[in-house]
């Protein structure tokens, strides 16, 4: 028997601080949204703050915002 699935895509969240992308992101892998937040701000401060600023911006631009569910 075959069962096939859907791949799981990567969305922005509509629970949102700035564009949705890192709560996107802890809602894909089943993290607690605070805390992946924290990690990429610590991450990006780091880094000297320009990288994780620009991979945010890029990410916001790419990664589409989820569907209304209806």
């Amino acid at each position: 028997m075959e069962t096939t699935s859907q791949p799981k895509k990567l969305y922005r969240s509509r629970d949102r601080i700035l564009g949705g992308v890192l709560a996107g992101f802890a809602e894909y892998i089943y993290a607690d949204k605070t805390v992946v937040r924290l990690v990429y701000a610590l991450v990006s401060i780091l880094s000297a703050g320009f990288p994780g600023l620009l991979i945010y911006i890029i990410a916001w631009i790419v990664i589409p915002e989820r569907p209304l569910e209806h």
